[in-house]
């Protein structure tokens, strides 16, 4: 091999290595909210095994202004969680954002007597499901008890913790779901239901802290 299908092959395999999910690279979205406020002060928690926990946003608290975007607060957002499925994406305004889509499934959409039928997958921010013969639950269930999520690290410490997450953790999420608007008129907002599907039905969410149990 010549010396510039070298360099040529040396270059792809560190910008291989930059992107991916064991990267060192800090995400733009690690930028503190402005002022004194918390970048990412946590919503009312919710309990092990219960639904996600949508609450209010106060009153008090302020939009997130970070360095791509600014982050308008909708909801309080914890959930306790089987990861299903991730998927990790490095290209288009979202993965300025967010750099990781997580497929959370809760209630029996974590049993693995019914994950064990279940085919999952993610591309293009979706998630997918399948299944042969009759469904392991309801489809109306399914639909409810899970949803495809895009995870926006407040902080690196944040960040380091969703790069650990693989299918199949347990896992606890606390943040914000949140319309992100830039100053060209472009914005991304998040679902504020568990009971929507397609278009638009992806939770966006600005992560205060991630655990895996």
């Amino acid at each position: 091999m010549s010396l510039r299908l070298w360099m040529v092959f040396g270059v792809l395999l560190c910008a291989g290595w930059w992107y991916s999910p064991v990267s060192p690279r800090v995400p733009d979205v690690a930028a503190a909210a402005s002022g004194t406020t918390p970048s990412c002060p946590p919503p009312p928690l919710v309990s092990a095994g219960d639904p996600p926990l949508q609450s209010p946003v106060p009153a008090t608290l302020p939009p997130f202004r970070l360095q791509v975007a600014t982050l308008q607060p909708l909801a309080g957002f914890s959930i306790d969680a089987r990861v299903l499925s991730r998927e990790d994406y490095s290209i288009g305004r979202e993965a300025d954002l967010s750099p990781t889509d997580l497929a959370l499934g809760w209630q029996r959409m974590r049993d693995d007597a019914v994950l064990s039928r279940l085919s999952i997958s993610q591309s293009s921010r979706w998630y997918q499901y399948r299944w042969s013969g009759d469904p392991p639950l309801p489809l109306d269930e399914i639909a409810r008890s899970s949803a495809n999520m895009h995870m926006i690290p407040s902080d690196q410490a944040t960040a380091n913790a969703l790069r650990g997450v693989r299918a199949g953790d347990r896992v606890r999420i606390d943040g914000w779901l949140v319309e992100a608007t830039t100053i060209d008129g472009w914005h991304w907002r998040s679902s504020l239901t568990r009971n929507d599907s397609g278009s638009g039905a992806c939770e966006v969410v600005y992560v205060c802290s991630i655990t895996r149990q």
